[in-house]
């Protein structure tokens, strides 16, 4: 490999970081996932920066943690001021391409009152060049549907089963084949322009799924079971669920039965045990359509000869929950909400097939992509390099343990801020997570600690036992002391002097 890499990152929405078939998931099998785990390195203990979209997205593409970057919830604008990772390779000499979305919500003290941007968290990243959007909406999907001869392609009924009522949990596949998901669409609109190119380029491959909608075509709709996959981590029963915590007992019944089969009302309380396991079943099978399109991708670098030139990222935004804790979405504060893959195969790295179990966060692919590209971020960053890890050079004062976060202030209706009796900058937790424990602080609520030895499932909080007060007090302490050497670095690391500003960025 010579020159200037190729990048090409790719996202898959709501993948949990344990359905791979290279981490020895009992049922989902990922062949083309895996197939690049084996030339490049996958990162066993990735976990996103936040949740949702706009949020784990922001520290995607920042290398800010949410405390920073401050997107608290879909709908919180960007600051204007910070770096990002399309800025850096336009510094870089790429013009980066977007293939799908980024859930970017734009800063509106730049932006006129009436501009329909400020409409939508549905925005661009700064810094892309936008070759084929793709939003929630999906019409651009939907028209081409059209043009394939699925004259009913007009709104988003048509993730319908076939012969299924809305709102019904059905494993029947979709009217559209397996070859006109949304996913073989934007694939295939990235290969078209894959052909255009010339020169080094930078794609963002941004793909909706396996985020619900449930549905999937054939064979993928009925390719699992509901009896497939590995026992659900949760309590006996919803009830004994929502005890655990008053946050729980909150979120839980809000959890809506539409964000997940199209045309359902109501809340998932109402769905027993073989629903959420019919729902989980569609869940891997979505998961399996997404792999075999990435396929497509590998293959087509192959046939235009720039494998050994491109450097690849495969990732997802955050995780979801997938029946476990008797829930679906994402959001909280469980492992399975932001527990999510990473794969990296850059050409270049001398350790080809190694898995790190190191824990790594969503904020690390943006200082890992300037490092390789060779350009230094216009502001301080949370996130560490992965070229250690993928180079096989030593990794020397690496974080133990994972930390994300998640915001759950409601500043439109605020039903959170009335519920509980909170301001909206105490709608909030963290998590600090090690090998260990799990220690869960919420800035207005009783805080969570779990033994993670011996409560893998986190169904017990230990927060309040006395004979673990010190362990609580230790992980809360190094809670704070996270907090406090991230706080934003921007211009503590400049010093004016009598000859002139001195900077240190370590």
């Amino acid at each position: 490999m010579t020159g200037k890499p190729n990048i090409l990152l790719i996202t898959a929405d709501q993948w949990r970081g344990d359905c791979l078939s290279a981490r020895s998931h009992a049922c989902v099998r990922t062949p083309n996932v895996d197939a690049l785990a084996a030339e490049g390195t996958l990162f066993a203990r990735h976990f996103a920066g936040a949740a949702p979209c706009s949020p784990a997205r922001a520290t995607l593409y920042t290398g800010l943690y949410q405390m920073n970057h401050r997107v608290c919830r879909n709908g919180s604008p960007l600051d204007g001021r910070f770096d990002n990772l399309a800025l850096a390779a336009r510094r870089a000499g790429y013009e980066p391409t977007l293939f799908g979305y980024t859930d970017t919500a734009p800063d509106p003290r730049g932006t006129n009152a009436n501009d329909p941007h400020l409409a939508t968290y549905e925005g661009l990243l700064p810094g892309f060049t936008a070759r084929q959007l793709l939003p929630e909406h999906e019409r651009q999907w939907l028209s081409w549907l059209r043009s394939r001869g699925h004259e009913d392609a007009t709104s988003r009924d048509i993730h319908i089963p076939v012969n299924a009522t809305p709102g019904e949990i059905s494993n029947a596949p979709t009217a559209y084949s397996k070859d006109e998901t949304q996913t073989a669409f934007l694939t295939g609109e990235f290969m078209r322009w894959l052909g255009e190119q010339d020169r080094p380029w930078f794609a963002h491959v941004s793909f909706l799924r396996p985020h619900p909608p449930f549905s999937a075509p054939a064979p993928y709709s009925d390719m699992f079971s509901p009896a497939d996959g590995p026992a659900f981590s949760r309590a006996a029963d919803r009830r004994s669920e929502q005890a655990l915590h008053p946050y729980l007992a909150y979120a839980m019944p809000r959890n809506d039965k539409g964000s997940f089969i199209h045309g359902a009302t109501g809340p998932v309380d109402d769905w027993n045990e073989e629903d959420i396991a019919a729902m989980r079943a569609i869940y891997y099978g979505m998961i399996a359509e997404v792999d075999a399109q990435l396929g497509r991708i590998w293959a087509a670098l192959k046939d235009a000869g720039v494998w050994e030139n491109t450097v690849i990222i495969f990732t997802s935004d955050h995780a979801e929950m997938a029946g476990d804790h008797w829930t679906f979405g994402k959001g909280g504060f469980f492992d399975g909400s932001y527990h999510i893959p990473l794969v990296i195969r850059d050409p270049r790295s001398a350790d080809r097939g190694g898995t790190v179990e190191h824990f790594t966060s969503a904020a690390d692919i943006f200082p890992t992509l300037c490092e390789r590209l060779d350009v230094e971020p216009e502001n301080g960053l949370d996130g560490q390099s992965l070229l250690p890890f993928t180079e096989g050079r030593e990794v020397v004062n690496w974080r133990d343990a994972a930390f994300w976060e998640f915001d759950f202030r409601d500043i439109a209706h605020q039903h959170a801020e009335r519920h509980f009796g909170l301001r909206s900058n105490e709608c909030n937790l963290a998590v600090i997570r090690d090998e260990n424990f799990k220690y869960v602080h919420f800035a207005g609520l009783a805080p969570l600690l779990f033994d993670l030895g011996n409560d893998p499932m986190e169904l017990r909080n230990i927060a309040a036992d006395p004979a673990h007060a010190s362990t609580r007090l230790a992980y809360a302490e190094k809670l704070l002391s996270l907090r406090a050497r991230h706080l934003d670095q921007t211009l503590a690391y400049t010093e004016l002097t009598e000859n002139g500003p001195v900077r240190h960025r370590p």
